[in-house]
């Protein structure tokens, strides 16, 4: 059983497979100005109009810096994309490169963590460009009945607050959607409401990648080119209303402070991934995916931290712990006109990323399907639109459904623990790469620095520096009791077990250097994650395993054969 557990696909087999299984390949049509601007489009979304302004407000200015440290763990990581994606030029991402490294339950697994960071992070972003898009309607005078923009659970939990406390003990939030509930339409206690707005722009998105990659590369480009205006504008216009006064003290709340936002930061970052999703339809992927994922990734870094730092220096960083950061900064300084630019922009950038992910969702289905781990009507290729049409049919109804009814905020957290997942082991494939010699027919490879003595020695002087300068680490540590270690710290604990072995394994093996960082970079920024994110993943996961057991271990292509 476990010979099959671990069972492996060569890249020739999962070549074959793209092109036979499924009715057929998808249409080769994107070039890497396309892939850049989808990349762009996944990166730049709901993070650079919202979760910067929280993610400001606790770290200060220096968050600019926790955008530059967050890149320089996704260059790492893109790097071991890259070089997958050279090497196995197919559709299904981190799931496809695990299926290869590791075997098929480890495939199975980083497949499943996928639909967190998916799926999931969809339901975020289209309950979040509904906020936008009544918001901008608003502002031309338009309003929606509340009913139809608020989400039920939201509406029932606040109407049951209200009744057992009374209204003292409701946020605003909270107040108004109390007042929906008891105002809206009902079908004897059943109240009507749902947030429609995040439902329809779903549905339209869907059916926009539905009927071709040719459309969804049109809309896109146009959506980039218009919201990188806006931010460059936002960026040059705000420059000139910076007070450097605003920059002091640069970090108020230290450290802890800074890295308190990486999750809303790390969230901004994780769709260059998104771009491996779609490497059959690449004309020349083994070239263009590499460069498109490094160019995206700088592109976007300098964005957000010129962003940061206009944001941070407009207005004093205490008043950034608001929902639409960049408009409330330009209307705090008079221009209301800027304030109504960016309302309407950050509708267009939350709809492309919006694009972007619900392009890729199907496309890791469908991939996994052709291994038998799914249902095979996952994998069939639409003959007219040459889509995989019923995979992005379901991906649309997995998003719609919740996103009408269901509040989905605590999501945010838990989309990141799965994409970390995902990139350790994308990081982690690349040594196996290299160690089995797989990594000659990759026509990209990470620059190979040898860490036979640098991951000991960085180990050594990391240590070493905790042990001088990090009293208050080191004073938090021996307060705590044994439970709350286990409880608190277990992921640190991981984290400085996983740094020996990779340096005692980089000693023996001769390992790369750079992929090791990005291993333990995204360990690192997976132990400031809360602990009940991973009490849910962790429930996650026992779920898809019991899927896999029933259906995927029997049905796999590899058992039929």
């Amino acid at each position: 059983m476990s010979n099959k557990l671990f069972r492996k696909k060569t890249v020739e087999q999962i070549q074959h497979d793209s092109l036979h299984v499924g009715g057929g390949g998808l249409a080769k049509v994107l070039g890497v100005k396309d892939l850049v601007s989808l990349g762009i489009a996944a990166i730049v979304g709901a993070g650079i109009f919202s979760t910067i302004g929280l993610a400001s407000y606790n770290g200060g200015p220096a968050v600019s810096l926790l955008f530059v440290f967050t890149a320089i763990a996704c260059v790492f990581t893109a790097l071991s994309y890259a070089q997958f994606a050279s090497t196995v030029p197919v559709s299904g991402s981190a799931y496809t490169y695990a299926y290869v490294a590791f075997g098929e339950i480890f495939a199975w697994v980083i497949g499943w963590a996928l639909i967190l960071e998916y799926a999931v992070s969809n339901m975020v972003v289209a309950i979040s460009w509904s906020e936008y898009f009544v918001s901008m309607l608003k502002g031309f005078g338009i309003t929606i009945p509340s009913w139809l923009t608020t989400s039920s659970e939201a509406a029932y939990e606040a109407f049951n607050k209200l009744n057992k406390g009374g209204m003292e003990v409701l946020s605003t939030s909270e107040r108004a959607a109390a007042m929906t509930y008891q105002h809206a339409p009902h079908i004897g206690d059943f109240a009507l409401i749902c947030n429609l707005p995040a439902g329809l722009i779903t549905f339209l998105v869907t059916w926009l990648v539905y009927i071709g990659i040719k459309e969804s590369r049109t809309a896109s480009n146009i959506m980039v080119i218009l919201k990188v205006s806006v931010v460059l504008l936002v960026i040059i216009g705000g420059a000139f209303y910076v007070k450097p006064d605003n920059w002091t003290p640069f970090a108020p709340n230290g450290m802890k402070g800074v890295l308190s936002g990486v999750a809303a930061v790390f969230f901004a970052f994780i769709g260059f991934d998104s771009i491996s999703t779609t490497a059959e339809e690449c004309k020349n992927p083994q070239r263009d995916l590499p460069r498109a994922m490094i160019y995206c990734l700088l592109i976007c870094t300098i964005l957000y931290v010129a962003i940061t730092l206009v944001l941070t220096g407009m207005v004093n960083y205490k008043e950034l712990n608001v929902n639409d950061p960049l408009a409330f900064v330009f209307q705090s300084t008079g221009l209301d006109f800027m304030a109504g630019v960016i309302s309407v922009s950050s509708v267009i950038a939350i709809t492309s990323a919006l694009l972007v992910f619900q392009l890729g969702q199907p496309r890791i289905w469908m991939t996994m399907s052709r291994d038998g781990l799914l249902w095979p009507k996952f994998s069939k290729i639409h003959p007219k639109y040459k889509t995989p049409a019923f995979a992005t049919i379901i991906a649309g109804v997995v998003v719609t459904i919740p996103a009408l009814f269901f509040k989905m905020d605590f999501f945010v957290d838990l989309t990141s623990v799965g994409t970390f997942f995902a990139f350790i082991l994308v990081c982690g494939g690349v040594l196996y790469l290299d160690h089995k010699g797989i990594s000659k027919q990759s026509k990209f490879r990470v620059p190979y620095v040898n860490g036979k003595f640098l991951v000991g020695i960085a180990l050594i002087i990391t240590l070493l520096g905790l042990y001088v300068y990090g009293d208050a680490v080191l004073n938090e540590w021996t307060s705590l009791s044994f439970a709350d270690i286990v409880k608190h710290k277990s992921l640190t604990i991981i984290f400085w077990l996983t740094w020996i072995v990779l340096a005692i394994a980089s000693y023996k093996f001769n390992f790369s250097t750079l992929p090791i960082a990005g291993i333990l970079v995204n360990l690192y920024l997976m132990t400031e994650l809360g602990a009940s994110n991973w009490i849910i993943f962790a429930i996650w996961l026992i779920v898809g395993l019991i899927i896999y057991f029933l259906y995927g271990y029997k049905k796999s292509r590899l058992n039929m054969k």
